[in-house]
């Protein structure tokens, strides 16, 4: 943890180039075929795809990773692929890309995750996922938690980035934790509805709306009048996991934000032309984690993460910040640290 806090959004954005970044969690690979459909098959009523082009990304955990760097920090990448043709098109994505393999561990019983989406004239087709949500085995968790241990040490703050594809269980969840406590290391967490109440313990939790309701299974709507049942929701997530400070996302009504003093903050989103809201979450758990490895208050880190989210869905698909972007727009609307 730094000496001092930060005192202005320049020297904030200077001290994100110091600090690494421990992502543990599910890492995909987003494949794309683009290409012309001018008819339709004559062995069944659907279109022929000419192909002109296809492009792999890196998703999942991977590209909160990109994120991270793009803000200047050293992200570490924790996480299990298959022995396949897509964990070998990964790993050369992560050396393309300037990304850390050391927390790769690779395995011959389990299928790297693969999104392929197939598109014609502007539109997604069909989408084809080559996948599992089984759990770990022994062997491949307990190759995990050893890369995990190791990289921990280099660390400044832990996402866990869940995608319930199985890498994360509660088990190694809560072992996770605890290593990183007792070494001082933060916490933040973007979870899924499988593991939703597995986090003890951890910094900050930043779920969704939906997720919020999925985790704790409860009904309220997304009006201004549910707040007291929205609310309630957050003091039992609060009750339950004990977190330091709660995040959700509010989708086009911006952020809500609870620091471990009971502090409850509305921050509106800003106005924005949204072109895709792929990818926002994980900008806003990749500003959200190094302001908290940082110390800035809880609404701060709200606020900053809530116009990363915004900037990244100006733009089509799934792309990582752009920090002087991001830099530029915080001094302009006058972000207070």
């Amino acid at each position: 943890m730094p000496a001092a806090v930060p005192a202005s959004l320049p020297e904030l954005f200077a001290a994100f180039n110091r600090l690494s970044v421990l992502i543990v969690g599910d890492v995909m690979m987003d494949a794309y075929v683009w290409g012309k459909a001018a008819r339709l098959s004559p062995e069944a009523p659907v279109p022929v795809v000419n192909v002109s082009r296809t492009e792999n990304r890196l998703g999942g955990a991977a590209n909160v990773a990109l994120n991270v760097q793009a803000l200047g920090a050293t992200p570490l990448l924790c996480a299990v692929i298959g022995e396949d043709q897509g964990g070998d098109q990964l790993l050369e994505l992560l050396h393309t890309t300037g990304l850390s393999a050391d927390g790769m561990v690779r395995s011959a019983h389990r299928p790297t995750t693969v999104k392929q989406r197939i598109l014609a004239h502007g539109q997604q087709l069909l989408r084809i996922d080559s996948e599992v949500e089984t759990n770990l085995n022994a062997e491949e968790n307990a190759q995990l938690t050893a890369r995990f241990e190791e990289l921990l040490g280099r660390a400044d703050v832990v996402i866990f980035e869940d995608y319930d594809k199985g890498v994360l269980q509660e088990s190694s969840i809560q072992h996770f934790i605890q290593l990183a406590r007792a070494q001082g290391v933060p916490t933040v967490v973007d979870p899924k509805k499988k593991n939703f109440l597995a986090y003890r313990g951890c910094t900050l939790f930043k779920p969704n709306l939906k997720e919020l309701r999925e985790g704790l299974k409860l009904e309220f709507d997304e009006t201004d009048a549910a707040r007291p049942q929205f609310e309630a929701a957050v003091t039992r997530l609060r009750e339950v996991l004990q977190p330091e400070s709660v995040l959700v996302t509010l989708s086009e009504r911006g952020v809500f934000v609870e620091n471990g003093r009971l502090q409850r903050t509305y921050i509106p989103a800003h106005l924005r032309t949204i072109s895709d809201v792929s990818g926002a979450g994980d900008t806003v758990i990749s500003i959200a984690a190094l302001c908290v490895a940082l110390g800035l208050s809880t609404p701060a880190t709200a606020a900053l993460a809530n116009l990363g989210g915004g900037l990244v869905c100006e733009q089509v698909g799934v792309v990582p910040i752009e920090k002087t972007l991001l830099l530029k727009e915080a001094e302009r609307v006058g972000l207070a640290l």
